[in-house]
């Protein structure tokens, strides 16, 4: 879902950065009110450089196009969706800087997709579904989370211009369908561990 730059007009780009700050800084007041601050900052920076790690990493898929997994959705689950938007932030920075993915005038879209749609999408599926069981609640959340990130990914790239949406849902939605079952999956055994192995990280406030 990394959007290079040149793709995105820049007044659009300037629109989604827009979106990206105010969420930042809604973040930034919530965490500043909250205690418990620094374990929160090892939180985050842990999974920001795991998800940069992890979302560089291409897998082989059925589609002939490699795969990538996100992490993204597992912030959201463990730590809350304001920090999993800047887990996602501090990804595509690294990303853009080291490994040269992305870019710099489309972040501000990539933020919106990757954190606000992502991780947004999950925990308020999260925050419905664990009523009911913690293992579904974890799949359906990751992927629905990845379901609503692929959707603001083709909204994006329609007011772009850059293709007609029949060719954008044929090719990204059965892509991210098989990507949101593998990592739910995923997620459900990373989650399960964790409880297991360092349930301080799974019983943290969520922001």
């Amino acid at each position: 879902m990394h959007i290079p730059d040149g793709i995105i007009p820049l007044w659009q780009c300037a629109v989604y950065w827009a979106v990206a700050l105010i969420n930042i800084g809604i973040f930034f007041y919530i965490f500043s009110k909250k205690p418990q601050k620094e374990r929160r900052i090892v939180g985050t920076g842990l999974f920001a450089a795991a998800a940069a790690a992890v979302s560089s990493i291409s897998v082989p898929s059925p589609f002939g196009v490699p795969v990538h997994f996100f992490l993204i959705p597992l912030a959201a689950i463990l730590l809350g969706p304001l920090t999993a938007v800047i887990v996602a932030t501090l990804c595509l920075v690294i990303q853009f800087f080291i490994l040269g993915m992305g870019g710099l005038t489309s972040m501000g879209a990539n933020i919106l997709t990757m954190g606000i749609g992502l991780g947004v999408g999950t925990y308020a599926v999260y925050s419905v579904v664990s009523e009911l069981d913690r293992s579904l609640a974890v799949f359906t959340a990751t992927f629905f989370g990845i379901m609503v990130a692929t959707v603001f990914h083709i909204m994006i790239l329609l007011a772009a211009g850059v293709a007609g949406p029949e060719m954008l849902m044929a090719t990204l939605i059965p892509f991210y369908i098989f990507v949101g079952v593998i990592e739910g999956a995923a997620n459900i055994f990373i989650v399960s561990f964790l409880e297991r192995m360092k349930p301080e990280l799974t019983m943290m406030e969520r922001v």
